[in-house]
């Protein structure tokens, strides 16, 4: 994963930004990471 994506997830995580601030080509990777934490709190 790269480091944009993981900071847009983040951002996202907090409220600050939604999905749809996120650039096209990085969408795919930051909705797994989203996934990822969100599999984990279960």
């Amino acid at each position: 994963m790269s480091y944009i994506a993981r900071v847009y997830a983040d951002l996202i995580r907090k409220g600050k930004k939604t999905i749809e601030d996120v650039r096209e080509e990085l969408k795919n990777e930051v909705r797994q990471l989203l996934d990822q934490e969100e599999k984990k709190g279960d």
